[in-house]
């Protein structure tokens, strides 16, 4: 019986090619993109799965609460809390902190060769980590043993393809290396371990970590003591003994705070509570916004899963109505076999039949398309997705459990409708399209159209969006501006003979140094507040740069009062600063002329000291246009070893002359370091890394969706054309010109697809304008989004349903009343 009910579908399937291979190509469009954002999904929500300790492994985070503020949620801790949660709490099997090297993108690496030949590398993604951090998280060591390979001070664990890069195919173990960083010194390092990154997502991103005994970083703390209340730039983990409940550990946070913190806290004028996310959580983290990497948006997420489901619900419609609209076709097939004593089951098996064999073949062209697709995918998404026949197996098998589950979706409505006919009125051809099968038609017509509504908004304002945050002023000069770390003593030293001779070249506008620059992280922050009764308690957080006399002028910031550092005032150092305008409305000066000559104060171990502000700069934008704009400061620095960034502002179009001389000269006083540089626009740009992929996938899979509609559209209008041949050879003898015609077969569906528009144009509005509440600055939803939708839609459906009435329309009327 199955190899009938096979053997007929075929015959059904190859008998109506036109008809199957539009469903089959829908079909196979549809699940091809369900199969795509299935596999970004799958490798969205399984970040640190293969940990050993998953299940017990915890992340301390911190609630920052600020008076008149809301309570800010980190993911740092200060240094001494790892230790302190130890030694108080006996659930806890282990703890160990972790801190990214965050003022470098890449360190720069040294080896020197037994024949004494110098080699220099920059490596990213650099670490520093307690000895107990390999107990806690698993790694594949080729060499070293992970227990003890950070227990001694001045060690270091690589990746392996870093140890190939350095070391080709000798061994790496016991080796020596020198690591140059801003933030934790320049030192020597013995190389302790070998580790083989695993083939799955992890939110440490790492390809190197060091020690943190004998660097720069361990002296900086010791200098600190153990306060609870700053530094606040670690990562720590707990590892729970088995059964151990996390909620009755985190119960006793305040009263652990409470004796370990509370007067570093009250001298800081702050206050905080400690919290637990479970490491496996830590990338679809609601309640963190920054990580060690950054956590994947659930915004994202669910409109991508939302563009799969829509995506393969069109391709379902498609069969739908192509199926019920076919049903004259297959009445009399219907009929005879009802006749012939079949059942109305055996028939629904027979239909469903049929659509299950379309749907295993949309299945494996699919499969075939997702394939090949993936490196594609990959580049656009950003991800190391990979789709393993052996490896995959459970994968593979949900894909066909969801195409088996699409195929009865899809067939079932036109099994039972088709399994329905009256076998009498059948074979007396009196069988006509009921009135509720075309309305059901039309529903489903407008639905989809209304999907594809939804996803063109969505396009549109996603590229506004990019466009504006691309195209923003950000508050300076970002174009024609050249970035040059200073990674190691030597780079740093050379930098003030570079700005001299760089000063004088007339493709040059300006030379300038700094700390950091907008557009990349900036850790350094005081708390400053004003004399007046206020205390530490009403201290505004505020982010500080450390710049040379030239930095303001190079970034051509706006001055609204008072002055910019300048060389005729030699006593700028140390105790005077630059503020922007939001600094000094939330310290509570009336304007920023009222400012000028005012101190502001910080505290350090409970003893106040003042600073002095000089001039207040314009707003500007020093991180991406998520973020509001917030205190910012700028203080003078003059020592050659302060600076991490040389910054060149170049002529306009004179780039690339520019660039060379810059070259040219770091070669010159420092031959063995290679030379690295970016641009200051392509840096602040690097923000919208995320925003930009997402707009790249909607844009894709809202083309397949809208060509997905458009086939189920073109497969209607063929048929209602086919249906009307003898009506429309009638009105063409009589008279009718072709303009008339297309008219005539173009209205039903013009009229379907402008419900769709009125009904998809709330429900899009409200999505989007939800979607653009992650961004501070935000270009809004105007009607003008509408207009082009509206315009883009009908046009669509215009090309789709014209080319089959004009070649209706054209046809010669004497073939379609010849059987009259």
């Amino acid at each position: 019986m199955i190899r009938n009910y096979i053997k007929i579908a075929w015959r059904n399937i190859m008998k109506n090619k036109a008809f199957s291979c539009i469903n089959i190509f829908g079909l196979s469009a549809g699940l091809t993109c369900c199969m795509l954002i299935a596999l970004y999904l799958h490798y969205e929500t399984s970040y640190d799965s293969y940990h050993k300790n998953i299940d017990n492994l915890y992340q301390v985070g911190t609630t920052m609460i600020k008076k008149g503020k809301k309570d800010d949620n980190t993911a740092h801790t200060s240094p001494p809390i790892s230790a302190a949660l130890k030694q108080e709490f006996p659930e806890i099997a282990e703890t160990a902190r972790l801190v990214n090297l965050f003022t470098d993108e890449v360190n720069l690496v040294q080896y020197t060769t037994p024949a004494n030949q110098k080699k220099s590398f920059l490596e990213e993604h650099g670490f520093i980590a307690d000895p107990a951090f390999f107990k806690l998280f698993t790694y594949n060591f080729i060499e070293g043993q992970p227990d003890n390979a950070l227990a001694n001070p001045n060690t270091i664990v690589i990746s392996e393809n870093m140890a190939k890069k350095i070391f080709g195919n000798e061994p790496a173990i016991h080796k020596v290396i020198h690591v140059s960083s801003n933030m934790n010194g320049a030192h020597d390092y013995i190389v302790t371990g070998v580790f083989r990154p695993v083939n799955a997502p992890s939110h440490i991103d790492a390809n190197f970590f060091l020690s943190l005994p004998g660097g720069g970083l361990d002296q900086y703390l010791q200098q600190q003591g153990n306060d609870f209340a700053r530094n606040n730039m670690f990562y720590t983990y707990v590892l729970l003994k088995p059964g151990a409940s996390a909620a009755k550990l985190e119960s006793k946070f305040p009263a652990f705070i409470k004796k370990f913190a509370a007067n570093d806290l009250k001298r800081m004028g702050r206050d905080k509570r400690q919290f637990l996310t479970p490491v496996k959580d830590l990338h679809l983290s609601s309640v963190l916004t920054s990580n060690v990497s950054s956590p994947a948006s659930r915004t994202y997420l669910f409109v991508l899963a939302s563009i799969a489901l829509f995506t393969l619900l069109i391709a379902c419609i498609n069969f739908m109505n192509l199926s019920t609209a076919r049903s004259s076709k297959r009445s009399s097939e219907v009929g005879v076999r009802k006749v012939l004593g079949a059942e109305k089951s055996d028939l629904v098996k027979q239909f469903l039949g049929e659509s299950m064999l379309m749907t295993l073949i949309a299945f494996l062209i699919a499969l075939l398309v997702t394939v090949l697709l993936l490196p594609v995918f990959n580049q656009v998404s950003g991800k190391n997705i990979v789709l393993s026949f052996g490896a995959d197996k459970y994968m593979i098998g949900l894909f066909l459990g969801m195409a088996l589950f699409t195929g009865f979706i899809a067939g079932s409505y036109p099994a039972f409708y088709l399994s329905s006919f009256n076998p009498v009125k059948v074979l007396k051809g009196k069988l006509t399209n009921s009135l509720a099968v075309a309305s059901v038609r039309k529903g489903l017509v407008v639905f989809q159209f209304s999907i594809s509504v939804v996803l063109i908004v969505a396009t549109v304002v996603i590229a506004r969006q990019m466009n504006f945050m691309r195209n923003a002023p950000l508050g300076f000069a970002k174009d024609e501006q050249i970035i040059v770390p200073l990674r190691s003593a030597a780079a740093k030293a050379m930098y003030s003979s570079m700005k001299s001779e760089l000063k004088s070249n007339t493709n040059i506008v300006s030379v300038a140094a700094s700390a950091y620059y907008p557009g990349i992280i900036n850790p350094s922050d005081a708390a400053f507040y004003q004399g007046d009764g206020q205390t530490m308690a009403d201290a505004k957080h505020t982010r500080l740069n450390y710049i040379d006399e030239d930095f303001l002028h190079t970034l051509d910031f706006k001055q609204v009062a008072g002055r910019f550092y300048s060389p005729q005032f030699k006593s700028d150092t140390g105790n005077v600063i630059i503020v922007n305008e939001s600094a000094v409305k939330q310290y509570g000066f009336a304007s920023p002329q009222k400012a000028i000559g005012k101190s502001i104060y910080y505290n350090v171990q409970g003893k106040q000291y003042p600073i002095q502000i000089i001039g207040v700069v314009k707003d500007f934008h020093y991180e991406d246009l998520h973020l509001p704009v917030t205190p910012y400061g700028f203080q003078l620095v003059t020592g050659k070893h302060d600076f991490n960034y040389l910054v060149v502002h170049a002529k306009a179009g004179s780039t690339t002359p520019a660039l060379k001389a810059v070259e040219n000269l770091w070669h010159k006083y420092d031959p063995n370091e290679p030379f690295e540089y970016t641009f200051l626009d392509d840096d602040f740009q690097k923000n919208y890394i995320a925003d930009n992929r997402l707009q790249a996938m909607v844009s894709y899979f809202t083309i397949i969706a809208i060509l997905i509609s458009c086939l189920g559209l073109l497969g209607l209008a063929a048929f209602s054309a086919e249906q009307r041949t003898r009506e429309i050879g009638l009105r063409k003898v009589l008279g009718a010109k072709v303009s008339s015609i297309v008219s005539l077969l173009s209205a039903d569906f013009l009229k379907l697809i402008i419900v769709s528009i009125v009904i998809a144009t709330p429900i899009a509005w409200w999505a989007m304008n939800k979607w653009l509440q992650e961004f501070a600055y935000r270009k809004p939803i105007d009607w003008t989004i509408f207009a082009y939708t509206t315009l883009i839609t009908i046009a669509i459906g215009m090309a789709t349903i014209g080319s089959q009435a004009i070649k209706a329309a054209i046809a010669n009327p004497v073939k379609s009343l010849r059987s009259e």
